[in-house]
């Protein structure tokens, strides 16, 4: 099971994964996120999945899959019982910003805009707004920003988050349809 970002602290996360990855490897989607965290409700046992190697965020992730998903993985933690006391469950895609967690994951999406945030400053600015152009040949992330090619090391990079431009997005042919661009969603189930 590819799964890019996890934090099951308070959990036991072997068990944990045992039971969601024949889940996934069942409807045929990677984990992007696994989080076990609380809220203003709650415990949370929080999944963002996706369909493996797409290029558009939330491609082929609906909700009807979102909660067969949540559904079958719910029955499957109740049979484990690697989870005690209260919780939700939230099945959903990463959504139109999906976070960057890897090299893998600004070659996957080349061509797509995005933000970067830099741990030291170039030429001023900490967070670069443009275009991601995948690697170059010794291995630096290419981004372009305001017509300027950046490359740049893994290590000079904190974090990374795809952004979506709604208005470029309504003046394509079907953009503002909903179609297209469909906003998180999330299935729950609370326990």
């Amino acid at each position: 099971m590819k799964l890019a970002h996890e934090s099951l602290k308070g959990l036991d996360r072997d068990r944990v994964v045992s039971v969601v990855e024949p889940i996934l490897l069942a409807h045929g989607v990677d984990a992007v996120e696994l989080l076990w965290r609380s809220d203003s409700r709650g415990w949370v046992l929080y999944l963002t999945v996706e369909r493996p190697g797409t290029t558009e965020p939330g491609a082929g992730v609906t909700l009807d899959l979102c909660a067969e998903i949540s559904r079958d993985l719910s029955a499957a933690l109740d049979v484990a019982d690697v989870i005690s006391g209260r919780y939700r469950l939230e099945v959903g895609s990463p959504g139109l910003d999906r976070t960057l967690y890897g090299v893998a994951d600004y070659v996957r999406f080349s061509g797509r805009r995005a933000k970067i945030k830099l741990r030291e400053a170039i030429s001023g600015q900490r967070v670069l707004s443009g275009e991601l152009r995948g690697l170059d040949e010794s291995g630096l992330v290419v981004f372009e920003c305001e017509g300027v090619l950046h490359k740049l090391s893994p290590d000079q990079i904190e974090s990374g988050r795809l952004s979506f431009d709604w208005q470029t997005a309504r003046s394509k042919p079907g953009g503002s349809n909903g179609e297209r661009h469909r906003e998180r969603r999330a299935a729950e189930r609370y326990r």
